[in-house]
């Protein structure tokens, strides 16, 4: 029997109080913690050469998605993790490249023409969009990146390449004190097999690296019988601390392309979700280009990708008195094809095209295929791009008592040499693979069966800005910032349509735009506050914009586009809770929309206006959720054919939920997590007469830690196999043709973390 003495009752009285008021002190020291870090988060989208800002004080909303978050959106490009950004529609289900993104009603017919993708600050490549090229196609994700920030607007007219739409920072992992470091295998029931792996520490006092990369290979998430998409990548991350700064140096090596998925028809029985045109028995081909038909033999299994490296570096140094110094530079520089199977016109049936109008052979197996197999006409398009870019942004600032300026020196030079082949359409059976067909006249005609456009041009750009921005802090609590950029663009440019050797377009263009922005920001308190925002910037013109606007060109247009912009903010960060509502408001004058390479262009007018929501709650009880979501309204309200119609592929309404619980299962740390996305109708084209019916889409995924370093991952995505359609056919609206979200898929993987 214990015996209880009032001393050793005190004792354990005052043990068991001190250790709960320590528990308590701990709970409440980690909440603080939890606290800072969110409003000490500092950004450096919309900063003046990086040099960064407090989230809490920025005076614009940004979204941070950090690696963890990535883990869980389990993107399957690039783009796709551009989804969980407000404000953004992305249109991803044509492969890992070649994704259409869109921002906040700004108008757009595909690519992502208002979009700059920022590696470490830097633009990777300052034209937005080429034609077969937008940012994310040059851009791949994997373990080597530490976190990316969105910013839609904000300062970033008068900043970096002067980007009015949104930009995406990505930042890489970073080396420490300590040799840290990831080996992950994943596969999936599309026979993915890939690894990745990462390793970051010391190499000596103040000097740190990062090495990282994968290698992937699958026949893709739609099968084409063969190893449709294959890649590797290969990062290097090297910082340096200084006494009063840091130097960086990176290098991104990438070889990486899929397969290209293209609309569909709709209206042809076992066609869905799950089918792709290219196969084993269409790969292969034959096109003719030029006067003389010159012969080339093509591989359509190159879908697209890229081939090439994006380098750069940094110094940031602080000195006495306040002052500061930036300076960041980017080099890009490789090869971003495009081989492709483009639908042409609807679909029909074989005795409608048949010599004999009744059967035909197909060309690589000599199957006899009769009157009734649907056929369609299948474009076989090449575009080969070569592309190099090279920016440097440095800036200078000081910080006063209430008073801070900067001013900086943005250039960038811009180069792409293109080759094409567009049209060489042929009928092919409709069916996953489906071969060329024999004994139809056009399929055995040099000419093809409908359009040939081909080319052969170079181009030049080269931009010089000066900008300078200045902020004053009116009290505590209020904080007034003004910007100003003044830029001059040039372009070089020549093209030879139809490879015969001629020059047809030159153009030599000298311009220059000067953009401004001005915003306040209000703390209500330590946690909460509300911001304003009007800016006024450009896009300018590239070398697309000339050869598809030649002859407005000619008669003096500038084919600038103006972007004027205002939004009202508030945002909540606190202990469990981040939430932005942004109010906005935008309009877009000389905006341009060509079907078709080669069709004459439409000039539009286009305005918007809209909320955005971004809210993020975590619970001690591990629950947590983001929500954002994105409500507007759009019109054309100056074109010759569609003044007040909505903005084509733009949809009124989108929503992402993504709700996570983290729990002990077994004394193992587990997360069940999910995405529901949900959209709104959209229309497919200018004309309002095509509906993209809207669709709702959910994922799911399970995380398993059963051992510590030990991680398996199951993540299914479109888990009830939606049906959505992301486009029509932006070649010719009219035809029963659209482009499916990706079937469900399931991929697992287990990684190992030291």
């Amino acid at each position: 029997m214990t015996t209880h003495t009032p001393s050793k009752l005190a004792c354990a009285i005052f043990l068991a109080l001190t250790s709960q008021n320590a528990l308590a002190q701990q709970q409440l020291n980690s909440e603080q913690t939890a606290i800072n870090n969110k409003v000490e988060r500092i950004v450096v989208s919309g900063t003046p050469a990086g040099m960064g800002v407090r989230k809490i004080d920025a005076s614009y909303a940004v979204t941070n998605i950090d690696a963890e978050q990535i883990i869980k959106l389990s993107p399957k490009s690039t783009a796709d993790l551009f989804k969980a950004v407000p404000g953004v529609w992305v249109e991803s289900s044509g492969g890992e490249s070649g994704a259409n993104i869109f921002v906040r009603g700004f108008p757009g017919g595909g690519d992502a023409p208002f979009l700059t993708l920022s590696l470490e600050g830097s633009p990777i490549y300052p034209a937005s969009t080429l034609s077969f090229l937008e940012n994310s196609s040059i851009f791949r994700i994997d373990e080597t990146i530490e976190t990316m920030e969105a910013l839609r607007g904000g300062p970033n007219p008068v900043l970096s390449n002067g980007q009015p739409g949104l930009t995406t920072n990505f930042r890489l992992k970073r080396g420490s004190e300590d040799t840290q470091g990831l080996f992950k295998y994943t596969t999936s029931d599309y026979n993915l097999q890939r690894v990745d792996a990462v390793v970051s520490g010391k190499i000596s006092d103040d000097l740190y690296f990062m090495v990282g990369g994968y290698i992937k290979s699958s026949p893709g998430i739609r099968d084409a019988g063969f190893t449709s998409e294959k890649g590797s990548q290969f990062t290097v991350n090297i910082t340096k601390v200084l006494d009063n700064g840091e130097l960086n140096f990176y290098t991104r090596q990438t070889d990486d392309h899929g397969a290209w998925y293209l609309p569909t028809p709709l209206n042809v029985d076992g066609i869905d979700a799950e089918y792709t045109q290219l196969g084993t028995l269409n790969r292969q081909a034959t096109i003719y280009t030029g006067p003389n038909n010159d012969e080339h033999h093509i591989d359509i299994g190159n879908g697209r990708g890229w081939k090439g490296h994006v380098s750069g570096g940094s110094i940031k140094l602080d000195f006495d008195n306040g002052w500061t110094f930036s300076d960041r530079f980017n080099i890009t520089k490789g090869d971003a094809n495009t081989f492709g199977l483009v639908p042409a016109g609807a679909a029909t049936t074989l005795s409608a095209v048949a010599d004999n109008e009744q059967s035909a052979t197909g060309a690589a197996t000599g199957t006899i295929y009769t009157g009734s197999t649907p056929v369609q006409q299948i474009g076989r398009w090449v575009v080969l791009k070569e592309i190099s870019s090279f920016t440097n942004d440095l800036a200078f600032s000081k910080q006063f008592d209430d008073f801070s300026i900067a001013a900086g020196y943005f250039t960038a030079t811009t180069s792409a040499n293109d080759w094409w082949s567009l049209g060489n359409t042929a009928y092919h059976v409709l069916q996953a693979g489906g071969e060329m067909l024999n004994d139809i006249a056009c399929n055995e005609s040099t000419a093809g069966c409908d359009f040939n456009y081909d080319i052969n041009s170079t181009g030049d750009a080269r931009t010089n800005a000066f900008y300078a921005t200045t902020q004053y802090k009116f009290t505590q609590d209020l904080t007034l910032d003004v910007g100003l950029r003044f830029e001059n663009h040039d372009v070089q440019y020549s093209v030879d349509e139809g490879l015969d050797g001629i020059i047809n377009k030159t153009v030599k263009y000298d311009e220059s735009k000067t953009s401004w922005t001005t915003g306040i920001n209000y703390s209500l308190n330590d946690n909460t506050g509300v911001f304003a925002r009007v800016n006024r910037g450009y896009k300018m013109p590239y070398f697309d914009d000339f050869r598809d606007n030649y002859s407005a060109y000619q008669k003096g247009e500038t084919l600038i586009k103006e972007v004027t912009q205002a939004e009202v903010g508030y945002k909540l960060i606190s202990q469990s809770t981040d939430f932005y509502a942004t109010l906005f408001t935008n309009k877009v004058e000389g905006d341009t929309f060509v079907r078709r390479p080669g069709e004459p262009a439409e000039v539009l007018t286009n305005e918007a206006y809209g909320v955005e929501l971004d809210y993020n709650f975590n619970h001690e009880s591990g629950f947590s959720i983001n929500l954002n979501s994105t409500i507007q309204s759009t019109e054309i309200t100056q074109s010759p054919t569609n003044k007040g119609n909505e903005a084509q592929r733009q949809p009124r309404w989108q929503l992402r939920a993504t709700p996570s619980y983290d729990f002990e299962l077994e004394g193992m740390y587990a997360t069940l997590y999910g995405t529901l996305s949900a959209v709104d109708d959209r229309f497919g084209n200018n004309e309002n007469t095509v509906t993209l019916d809207g669709y709702e889409k959910i994922d799911l995924g399970f995380i398993l830690e059963p051992m510590e370093g030990i991680k398996l991952q199951l993540a299914i995505d479109n888990l009830t196999n939606e049906q959505g359609i992301t486009e029509g056919d932006p070649r010719n609206a009219d035809a029963p043709n659209g482009r499916y979200i990706m079937p469900r898929t399931t991929r697992f993987s287990v990684s190992y973390a030291f």
